[in-house]
């Protein structure tokens, strides 16, 4: 005759070998490592103490590429995170007093801030100021919450307003930040079609025109004190595109006469506009 062996002792409802098992830890990935961290505590900088911080941090690392692995999808690659996270469990490793408690408790919130930081501060392609960092979240999560279920309307302005507890004003502005976390290339395309152009093709160019401006409105009171005829052999030159020799003929004079003139009435002009620029004064 069989007898069930699980109830042949009062007060058990499970085998022998069941009870004999130790307790599952919460995650596959979390080492017992208390000796090495008692050991690492007792030991002075120098090679005995690198090496077991270097045992630990291998035991560790799988959880730390667990908790990078929640963030994947998010526009950074998965082996950039998992690097991040190996940098916050370094950190962890290094600052854990094991008389506080277990590392995990203390681990998972350090390399968890560590890649958070890492997204906040490395991953905005157009840099923000933290507080609209923190609108561009609250929004987002917003928006999430009032679209989870299935068929839902986009959610308007005055809905996540009302949700968040903002001002639509301030859920426009973080709805401007959600679209900074990453940019569009000047090369992308932005029409399908034969005629197709990118966005570089929208931007417009430096009008020289405005050096222009800026050059005779500086000039503009140095010609306004030269003398008459000063001021009419200016004008024939640059403006009628009169030569020296036509100019000399109809005034009367030589040619050398009005090449002198010409360079003399050109130096002061321009040494009356540079003169106003560099005091700051309005040459209008």
């Amino acid at each position: 005759m069989l007898t069930d062996t699980s109830t042949s002792r009062p007060g058990t409802t499970t085998t022998d070998s069941a009870a004999a098992a130790p307790a599952r830890r919460p995650h596959d990935d979390a080492p017992d490592t208390a000796a090495l961290f008692a050991r690492l505590a007792a030991l002075d900088d120098g090679p005995e103490r690198d090496g077991v911080r270097d045992e630990l941090v291998a035991a560790w690392l799988p959880m730390a590429h667990r908790i990078a692995g929640r963030f994947r999808d998010r526009g950074e690659s998965v082996e950039d995170l998992r690097q991040v996270a190996a940098l916050g469990l370094v950190k962890a490793v290094d600052r854990f007093d094991p008389s506080r408690g277990a590392f995990e408790s203390y681990a998972v919130p350090t390399i968890t801030g560590e890649v958070k930081r890492h997204f906040r501060d490395r991953m905005w392609a157009l840099r923000v100021p933290r507080r609209v960092q923190e609108l561009r979240n609250r929004v987002r999560v917003a928006r999430r919450e009032l679209t989870q279920h299935p068929g839902s309307p986009e959610p308007t302005l005055a809905d996540m307003a009302a949700h968040t507890g903002l001002t639509e004003e301030e859920v426009g502005t973080g709805l401007e930040a959600l679209e900074s976390f990453s940019t569009l290339s000047l090369d992308a395309e932005l029409s399908t079609g034969d005629d197709g152009y990118s966005l570089a093709d929208t931007l417009g160019a430096t009008d020289t025109s405005y050096d222009v401006v800026v050059d005779r409105e500086a000039a503009k009171e140095g010609l306004r004190r030269l003398p008459e005829r000063e001021r009419a052999i200016l004008y024939m030159r640059f403006f009628e595109d009169m030569t020296q020799s036509r100019i000399a003929d109809r005034l009367g004079i030589s040619q050398m006469h009005v090449s002198r003139l010409i360079s003399r009435s050109c130096a002061r002009v321009r040494d009356e506009a540079m003169g106003r620029r560099a005091c700051g004064t309005d040459p209008a």
